[in-house]
């Protein structure tokens, strides 16, 4: 025997039925009994029929309850990267750098918790508590409020003796960055000789003020406008290994930020001879001899490779005009202000932006001759009304021509940088190409 629901009238019932063969060996259905309609069956009135059952053949009574279950919580993504977090010793890091007997929180697993938001799913503090409820974070409090979270970052602020928070001396978080940087440098070459550095800005919505306050208004590279922001630089290795981070005022020159990052590298990490690339804005010559003498006090080299910038180019001009790049590989060698100087030509490029520049030019000189001769007949319009020449009436200009580049020393396919001695130059593709100059430190 064996339950069935069978329909009727738009209706379900529930049937006991019974299957058996017929003289003939044909399956029929035989109806045993009519337990009613299905939708007003219930529990209650089918538990008693099901332990009745189950009573009769010897079996325990029916325990049959609603099944609920909890929702499931991700696990795989924060338990790589908390294997990953002890095994480069960042919590022993942490532990040793916030360790206070004051606090009550555990400083440690709360960074932990927002460092791993980040990660996986980047949001506020009060979207970073909604994350933990739907991951198995290993090693976390059972109880984590937003006021926990802010005293976790309120303990990376902190600084000794309770001083006022200022930016400059943020005791606790230099102090949890140089014990990050000490468990991190077996992962980094001890003979590093290359380091990136880049700055970027980050805009800033919103008109509070704060004291101190490093969001400020300055020039943003993404929008190439002003606006609100504050500047984060990156170091990492060639390898594309971050080292550290710096976050200076919106308004802040970029070359103002050099020579504090490569003092903080110099001393936190064990680098004998370092290279430096960077771009006009980030470098120049004016400041190089500050960076060369924070490196020599402790005996190491420094070296670099950096453009010349533009502004310069007025003091290469006899340089350039020694040059001949009729033939070769558009390389030549020269010394400027004591440093290795090496200028590339691309023939090719030299060409298009050439042509563009006539292009323009020529397109200038219509505009101004067509000016010139709306001028020319506006003032004998006023000459044949009776008054000849009248004060202030515009006078009759010749055509224009504008100066032309005569040599290619005047022109900016040539576009030089310094480089450090003894490092070996690739000449570089056509479609990208450079120049570069040379400097003994």
């Amino acid at each position: 025997m064996y339950t069935r629901i069978s329909k009727s009238g738009g209706r379900s019932y529930l049937q006991l039925v019974e299957g058996h063969r017929d003289a003939e060996g044909k399956v029929r259905i035989k109806v045993v009994a009519s337990l009613g309609r299905l939708d007003r069956l219930s529990p209650e009135k089918l538990d008693p029929l099901i332990n009745g059952l189950n009573k009769a053949v010897g079996r325990l009574e029916n325990t049959a309850h609603e099944i609920s279950h909890d929702p499931a919580r991700t696990y795989g993504t924060v338990f790589a990267l908390h294997e990953l977090w002890k095994d480069l010793g960042f919590d022993r890091a942490l532990n040793r750098a916030l360790r206070s007997g004051k606090r009550t929180i555990d400083a440690e697993a709360l960074v932990r918790a927002m460092v791993f938001n980040r990660l996986c799913d980047p949001a506020s503090k009060l979207g970073c508590l909604r994350w933990l409820d739907t991951v198995a974070m290993p090693a976390m409090p059972q109880t984590v409020t937003h006021q926990h979270l802010l005293r976790a970052m309120d303990a990376l602020m902190e600084l000794a003796n309770g001083a006022p928070m200022v930016r400059e001396t943020l005791a606790n978080a230099e102090a949890v960055e140089d014990a990050l940087a000490r468990q991190i440098r077996p992962l980094v070459d001890h003979d590093l000789t290359m380091v990136f550095y880049d700055l970027t800005t980050v805009r800033i919505h919103g008109e509070a003020r704060l004291e101190d306050d490093i969001r400020a208004f300055g020039m943003n590279k993404e929008t190439g406008g002003i606006a609100r922001q504050f500047v984060l630089g990156v170091v990492q290795t060639a390898e594309g290994l971050p080292l550290m981070h710096t976050v200076h005022p919106g308004n802040v020159a970029e070359t103002k930020t050099l020579q504090g990052m490569l003092q903080t590298v110099l001393q936190r990490f064990p680098i004998q001879r370092i290279i430096l690339v960077a771009d006009r804005g980030l470098l120049s010559l004016d400041n190089i001899h500050h960076l060369t003498d924070m490196a020599d006090k402790d005996g190491r080299k420094l070296e670099f490779i950096l453009a010349v910038p533009a502004r310069r180019y007025s003091d290469l001009v006899e340089i350039f005009q020694g040059f001949d790049f009729s033939a070769g590989d558009g390389l030549r060698e020269a010394s400027f202000e004591g440093h290795r100087l090496i200028v590339a030509h691309d023939a090719t490029r030299a060409t298009d932006q050439g042509e563009a520049r006539r292009a323009r030019i020529n397109e200038l000189e219509a505009m101004a001759n067509a000016m010139v001769a709306k001028l020319d007949a506006r003032t004998t319009a006023r000459a044949r009304g009776g008054g000849g020449h009248q004060t202030g009436a515009p006078i009759a200009v010749s055509s224009v021509q504008l100066p032309r580049p005569s040599s290619p020393a005047s022109s900016r396919q040539i576009s030089p940088r310094i480089v450090s001695a003894g490092t070996s130059m690739k000449r570089r593709s056509p479609e990208r190409p450079s120049s570069m100059a040379n400097s003994s430190c």
